[in-house]
Formats: C-alpha cells, structure tokens, sequence
C-alpha cells in the first residue's frame, strides 16, 4: 500500500500537475483511508470495496469532522480509486458510486465598503513613517481588496507579474490556471510606493523576482499576510474577523453590489464553476433584504 500511495503521489505531481498544497492534501487523506483499511484486514488496494470506503467515511463522521471535509476525501477517495482501476492496480472502480454528504456552504463574513476604506486607512496612516513593512503592508492590502485574488497567488506574484501600463496583475491560479485582474489607482500608488521606496529597503540575498517581501527580505509566506489581515482588522471597531479570503470575499461582494455581472466576476476571482461565484449573489440579496426592512414602511 505504501508503495501505491507514493506512486499515486508522483501521478498526482507530475501528470496531474497539481500544486503542492492539493498533492498534500490528496495523498493525506488517501493514506488515513489505507490505514483505516488495513485495520479492517485489507491486505492491498485491489480489496478495497464500497464497504470499506463507507467504514472509513463513517469513521470519519463520528469523531466530528465537517461536511465540508467529509466530502473532500469522499472526493479524495473516488479520485483514488478511480486511478486505480484505470492504472489496473484493482479490478473495479470502488468509488463509483460512493456518496458525499452535501457540504453546507455558509454565507462569508464580509466588510462594508465604510469598514474595508477604515482597514486601508488605518494602516495607511502607520505607514506614514515610510518604514518599509509598513508600506509593504499597505501594498498588500490595496491588492488583496482590488483584485479578490487569493492569499497563495498574492505571495507566488513576482514582480514581471504586474504590468502598470495596463493596471493588471498576472496571476496563476489553482490547477496552475493563469489569469489576468485589473486593480485600480490607489493599488497602483500603492504598489509605485513599495516598488520605489519599501522593497529596495527590505530586499535581502536570495529575494530572486518576489513582488513582496517579508521581514527577512525573501518572498513573503502566506501565514505572515494571514497574521497581517487579522492585525489589521482589529484596528476597525466592529469589523468581523476576517483574514485575506475574507477580504476576497468582500471583494467580490462589493463588485456585485456595485452592478457587476456574475460571469465578470467569476473570470476575476478565478473561479471554475459559475456556481462557487453565485455564492455571493445571496450576500448582496441579504443585504438588499435588510436595507428593504430598514427603509420600506410596509415592510
């Protein structure tokens, strides 16, 4: 079995051409169900049958685990046996007709357009001392709510990635896909600002083409722009909590509240399925909602 994983690994890197990030989380959840297995007696993976495969999910279920992650290794599993059978390491498809629990998808936590201008403002005003991190910071910021675009495509973006003629940002998104998002002029003052003044401060041996830098002066980790979200957002009173996917998400709100059409805004974010995109629609429909009770006498 371990022998399988590891080629199922290579498959996933190398054909498949995943990132890191999904190869990890891919092989992970495969080995706790080989473990599970072989507690079960399995001797190899031509054994594993529907029934093995609802014992691990069962399992799975009853120490507590989401839907959401119940049904990504559901996922995780058909994947698996799916290549299996079609590599002729097992004689069936085990996971066909495996079923996943319908993963809830609960509305994001969002900021007010008022609260996302307090969040730059404020850090803004920390950086008027021209300290490097401080103006990186602030760069950061601008971008991650102009464009929506995730945490790992802001700290993978080098610096031929942005092109100030056009005012846009090449980005490579999951499954490698690379898109192009447009940002507006106070992320283009911003990212002038760090280009001319932070990041020559901040650049270190071993910087290479990173567009931003952390503390040390090599490309920037993605746990460092988390902290810095959070940091940040506690500095607007009565803010949610929200970390850079929730400052995508914001994005993505305040585009469709501003009359922006679901297919744009899918393009933007990166996402596949229009689906994922329409997730938003029910945001701005509550809000739409609330300002009706709020306004309407007979409401």
């Amino acid at each position: 079995m371990a022998r399988v994983l590891g080629d199922y690994e290579r498959h996933l890197a190398a054909e498949r051409d995943l990132t890191g990030h999904t190869v990890r989380a891919y092989v992970g959840d495969v080995a706790g169900l080989l473990e599970h297995a072989s507690r079960l007696g399995l001797d190899g993976v031509d054994e594993l049958d529907l029934r093995s495969l609802r014992s691990w999910l069962a399992k799975q279920q009853s120490l507590g685990l989401s839907r959401t992650t119940l049904a990504r290794r559901a996922t995780a599993a058909r994947v698996f046996t799916a290549w299996l059978h079609r590599t002729g390491r097992a004689a069936h498809d085990a996971g066909a007709t495996l079923g996943s629990p319908k993963a809830r998808r609960p509305l994001p936590s969002v900021l007010r357009a008022d609260e996302a201008e307090e969040l730059i403002r404020a850090a803004a005003e920390l950086a008027d001392d021209g300290s490097p991190v401080g103006v990186r910071d602030v760069a950061m910021l601008e971008l991650l709510y102009a464009t929506g675009i995730r945490v790992g495509e802001l700290v993978g973006l080098d610096l031929d990635d942005v092109d100030r003629d056009r005012d846009v940002v090449r980005v490579l998104g999951k499954g490698r896909k690379e898109r192009t998002v447009p940002f507006g002029r106070p992320a283009a003052r911003a990212l002038d600002r760090w280009l001319a003044v932070g990041r020559p401060a901040l650049r270190a041996e071993g910087a290479g083409p990173a567009l931003f830098l952390g503390a040390r002066g090599r490309r920037i980790d993605q746990r460092a722009v988390r902290a810095l979200v959070h940091r940040r957002i506690a500095d607007v009173p009565g803010a949610p909590d929200i970390g850079p996917h929730g400052l995508r998400h914001t994005a993505a709100t305040h585009l469709l509240e501003g009359g922006a059409d679901l297919r744009s805004v899918q393009e933007l974010l990166g996402h596949a399925s229009l689906a994922t995109t329409q997730l938003y629609t029910h945001v701005t429909t509550d809000r739409l909602r609330a300002a009706y009770r709020q306004a309407h006498p007979r409401a």
